[in-house]
């Protein structure tokens, strides 16, 4: 187990089998980490840094590489941030889309080609982490019929909220163009809590002792996803913190492959 937590963020990890190009700019791009098994299930995930240009899908290799060494495809997506041209709202958002949509047809074409072992990439496992956590949880509001399941770890589940909470000194704003009450149509259309039910099976894993995204978030959004009806769970991991849930070394890793078990084989979760 790490004594630094966030070590995971510079922990070396091999490297992706190949990468796929899903747009023109420099960063739409999906760093691909394939099973050896046969139709191996596919998993886009989004990385997170609070949606920031200085933190990219390259600290989300440790966690790749663990799950595709467990049998999933995992394609990690990048995207536009603020801070670069074009990131936020709405850019950000519409680069995750058009990845998620984009992709599995573009890896399934790239593994024919190649000869390569077939991966199931109809209605693949949306997962993210922190920010991530959040597109993923946008995106299934948005598609709920392309995708087969969702795992949000540690998410920031509820934009105003963390608006609010000022988290990461102004991240929010900075993503959706100001304050909830400036640019409400922006938070109409951007926050998970404001667009339930997502009709999408989804766990989310977050630490009670979180202090970048406060736990709470996700209580408040699984308990209002239950009440619009969809089928979601909150896994709150006692004594964890913010990076455990993507360190395949820490002692949270074992919950959160248990969250990806889960919605990968349709299970119902549960609801706790």
């Amino acid at each position: 187990m790490t004594s630094n937590p966030r070590d995971v963020l510079s922990r070396p990890a091999p490297p992706p089998d190949f990468t796929l190009r899903y747009g023109e700019h420099p960063d739409h791009v999906a760093d691909v980490r394939l099973a050896e098994t046969p139709n191996a299930p596919l998993v886009l995930f989004v990385h997170g840094g609070f949606w920031r240009e200085e933190w990219d899908r390259a600290h989300a290799g440790p966690l790749a590489a663990d799950l595709a060494a467990r049998g999933y495809a995992v394609a990690t997506i990048e995207f536009r941030r603020t801070g670069q041209a074009g990131g936020g709202w709405p850019g950000t958002f519409s680069d995750v889309a058009a990845a998620a949509v984009a992709v599995p047809d573009l890896l399934a074409k790239e593994i024919a080609h190649r000869g390569l072992l077939p991966v199931s990439v109809d209605r693949p496992i949306l997962a993210g982490h922190s920010a991530g956590g959040h597109l993923a949880l946008w995106y299934a509001s948005v598609a709920p019929d392309a995708i087969g399941g969702v795992v949000a770890l540690a998410p920031v589940a509820d934009l105003a909220r963390a608006y609010e909470l000022n988290l990461d000194d102004g991240a929010v704003a900075d993503l959706l163009g100001g304050a909830p009450g400036a640019v409400p149509n922006a938070y109409a259309s951007a926050d998970p809590m404001v667009n339930l039910p997502s009709g999408v099976r989804t766990v989310v894993v977050h630490g009670a002792e979180d202090d970048l995204v406060p736990v709470e978030l996700s209580r408040d959004y699984c308990r209002l996803a239950r009440r619009a009806g969809d089928d979601t769970t909150l896994v709150e991991l006692a004594d964890v913190e913010h990076f455990a849930v993507i360190d395949p070394q820490s002692a949270a890793w074992p919950a959160v492959l248990a969250a990806f078990g889960t919605v990968t084989r349709g299970e119902a979760t549960g609801g706790n």
